[in-house]
């Protein structure tokens, strides 16, 4: 009798979460196929499928957006934010898990850079922008740079908590064979940690993706323009273009979930690898 009120329950919990991906999902799609005249203020209205399916505000939103310009800028910014990243925040991650339960230096470190994600980027956001036009760095690349430094807290936390299953045995080992630590960690642990680096991949990805602050406050005046600040182009003081907003939310989506369809069984690994010590 328990387990079967277990089930309804897990069943209802089931239901509700599909219900609120589900529904914006629908609204997305149905919107960005709509024309305009048939955006009505009934509900029946917005919920209606569209009377023909087109693909014009895809192609009016591409345009609009230039669509291709931002896509690069987009994908250059989160590609090497991720790489950079990985590479960076890995090798803090492994410094800082092996050494912060031996040294208070360590332990020290490591608590003041996790204590970073309490920090809102609103109090940093105009010292920053200042800092970075100073420097000359108010382009892609600096924003880059802050990327880097933002997600380390996350990361490096993710990281040295991750190293708690990899036994110290492998390293005494290679240690006993002569080889040194940094050669120990890109041969050993760093290919043992590929379900932490999917994980890290895609949580820097889709922040970076959709992030609209740091690129308006930090490449404001540059010309350049990442997709979502160039999705502001539908927004205007008198209301905002919700068919065309909604095709280019669509066009959008699409890279960064290749990119989460590609990372998946990796990520699934390092739930499952960090929750078995």
């Amino acid at each position: 009798m328990i387990e079967k009120k277990t089930n309804i329950s897990a069943m209802t919990v089931l239901i509700l979460g599909l219900a609120t991906i589900a529904l914006p999902l629908y609204l997305t799609v149905v919107i960005a196929f709509k024309q305009p005249s048939e955006m009505t203020n009934s509900i029946s209205g917005i919920l209606s499928l569209p009377k023909t399916w087109s693909l014009n505000n895809f192609k009016e939103a591409m345009e609009i957006t230039d669509f291709w310009h931002s896509l690069r800028n987009s994908l250059l910014i989160t590609g090497l934010s991720v790489v950079l990243s990985i590479t960076v925040h890995s090798l803090m991650g492994y410094a800082l898990g092996r050494n912060k339960a031996k040294s208070k230096f360590y332990s020290f470190v490591y608590l003041f850079i996790v204590s970073g994600m309490f920090v809102p980027f609103a109090i940093l956001m105009m010292p920053l922008a200042k800092q970075t036009a100073e420097l000359g760095l108010a382009n892609w690349f600096g924003v880059i740079i802050l990327y880097v430094v933002f997600y380390m807290p996350m990361n490096v936390l993710l990281y040295s908590g991750y190293l708690v299953n990899i036994p110290m045995a492998l390293e005494e080992a290679a240690k006993v064979d002569g080889t040194s630590t940094w050669r120990t960690y890109w041969k050993i642990i760093f290919p043992i940690m590929k379900p932490m680096h999917a994980t890290v991949a895609v949580l820097t990805a889709l922040a970076v993706w959709n992030d609209v602050m740091t690129p308006l406050v930090i490449m404001a005046g540059s010309g350049e323009n990442t997709l979502p600040l160039a999705q502001l182009n539908f927004q205007s003081q008198f209301g905002t273009n919700y068919n065309l907003a909604f095709a280019s939310y669509l066009l959008s989506l699409i890279p960064i979930l290749i990119f989460y369809v590609i990372c998946q069984k990796q990520i699934l690994n390092g739930v499952v690898n960090g929750a078995v010590k």
